[in-house]
């Protein structure tokens, strides 16, 4: 056997491998002879069929496999001793009048290579990498709600602005009949608000289902109705009030303190003030990491410039899915994928020229704090070892979820590389501000 490569470009080369008879000739005679032994035809003894007629009838199928196997088996080999970095993979080039009744055979094999580069994280301009603080605003709006949801109901008997109200909605057009409780700070538009206000036990209030709520999805729960029903739905319902009741708040006190956090953690509304923007901070990293790693990967790829070996990767994409796609489908589709391959190769260049590795006892230690932060979730806080031990080897055993776990460790170690690496513009900002800045 005899493979050789000639380097088209810098991305693009042809693999062609050459298969002498006597690099199968063995293999192919050895099954033939065990198919010998176990043929059953008519008019012969099990193991004394003729060669002859073993050859005529699984010859040629023997001789087809026997080969792929060998050439698929070769140009891997290949590929890793050179170590050749190719994108998607070999492409057997066509050959007219190829013939199996020869003894010896030639096959080319078209590859993508990937392209040399360099990733340079001093960027001319910086990512800026977002602070989300909890302002004032947004801790007392905390508070507050956290006042509503531990206050307790006072029944009135005339509705007020903040008020809930509970009633039955009706329509018998629409064979609508529905008890339901709103929330008035969920309506939407003052002229619906003004219909509510004011309002005693028993009155009826008509209104258009067009515009009640914020969300038509609302109307799902309010009225019964199916989901695709509510979208846009724009009839009259009425709405006979049968209870109206005010939330009174609950005090700031200690016991209020003690249900939220256990005994004296927060003794103060200073401190509890303190706890909520600390809390808040933990949840907004996250947000903030998650858009800092999406512009940082917009920045590496606009700032590395290489090129890839296009025509090639349009060609494998043709043939790689379940069905094989038309050139303008490929191409369409090449465009979509391009930016994501991109990233691909850098993410790859910087994992391995600084020693980004994901090893067993990294995915262990980064698999049991996920199980200690579910668990804690569900107020088991102090699990034993061996119970966490004994549920990251049931999870680490299910390859997806290994997959899937590995991905998201080096997305962290990526992460926390770039932030030791990288400068930044750094901005500290309320989440309304970051919203804004995200979507804008």
């Amino acid at each position: 056997m005899n493979i050789t490569r000639e380097n088209i470009d810098e991305l693009n080369a042809v693999v062609k491998v050459d298969i002498a008879k006597e690099d199968y000739a063995g293999k192919v005679e050895k099954i033939l002879k065990d198919y010998r032994k176990n043929a059953n035809i008519p008019g012969f003894r099990k193991g004394h069929v003729p060669m002859g007629m073993v050859k005529k009838q699984y010859g040629q199928a023997v001789l087809v496999d026997e080969v792929n196997k060998l050439l698929q088996d070769s140009l891997n080999n290949y590929l890793t001793e050179e170590k050749l970095d190719v994108l998607g993979n070999p492409l057997p080039k066509e050959q007219e009048n190829f013939d199996w009744e020869k003894d010896n055979y030639s096959f080319e094999f078209e590859l993508g290579l990937a392209p040399e580069f360099e990733v340079n994280l001093d960027l001319e301009k910086p990512v800026t990498k977002y602070n989300i603080v909890a302002d004032e605003k947004m801790v007392n709006d905390q508070i507050e709600s956290i006042q509503k949801q531990y206050g307790k109901l006072k029944t009135k008997e005339v509705v007020e602005e903040g008020d809930t109200v509970a009633g039955t909605f009706k329509n018998e057009e629409e064979g609508i009949e529905n008890d339901s409780t709103i929330e008035l700070a969920n309506i939407k538009g003052k002229k619906n608000l003004n219909k509510f206000v004011g309002a005693k036990v028993g009155d009826t209030i008509t209104l258009k289902t067009k515009g009640l709520f914020e969300d038509d999805h609302a109307l799902v729960n309010h009225l019964k109705v199916e989901h695709d029903k509510a979208h846009d739905l724009d009839i009259e319902v009425e709405f006979t009030i049968s209870e109206i009741n005010e939330r009174e708040l609950a005090d700031l006190d200690q016991e209020l303190f003690d249900k939220l956090f256990g005994k004296d953690k927060v003794t103060s509304v200073t401190e509890l003030k303190e706890k909520i923007k600390e809390d808040a901070a933990k949840q907004f990293e996250q947000q903030s990491d998650q858009q800092l790693m999406n512009d940082i990967t917009e920045a590496l790829i606009e700032a590395t410039n290489f090129e890839l070996p296009k025509e090639f990767l349009q060609k494998w994409i043709q043939t790689v899915g379940e069905k094989p796609l038309t050139e303008e489908e490929a191409a369409e589709e090449y465009e979509k994928s391009e930016k994501g391959l991109r990233y691909q190769l850098i993410e790859g260049k910087v994992v391995n020229d600084n020693n980004l590795n994901v090893d067993f006892n990294d995915l262990k230690s980064f698999t049991t704090e996920k199980i200690k932060q579910q668990m804690a979730q569900f107020g088991q806080m102090d699990p034993s070892e061996k119970e966490l031990d004994d549920i990251a080897a049931r999870i680490l055993s299910n390859q997806d979820e290994v997959k899937r776990l590995s991905e998201q460790l080096m997305n962290e170690k990526l992460l926390e590389f770039y932030k030791e690496k990288m400068k930044f513009d750094e901005k500290e900002v309320t989440y309304e501000e970051f919203v804004k800045a995200i979507y804008k």
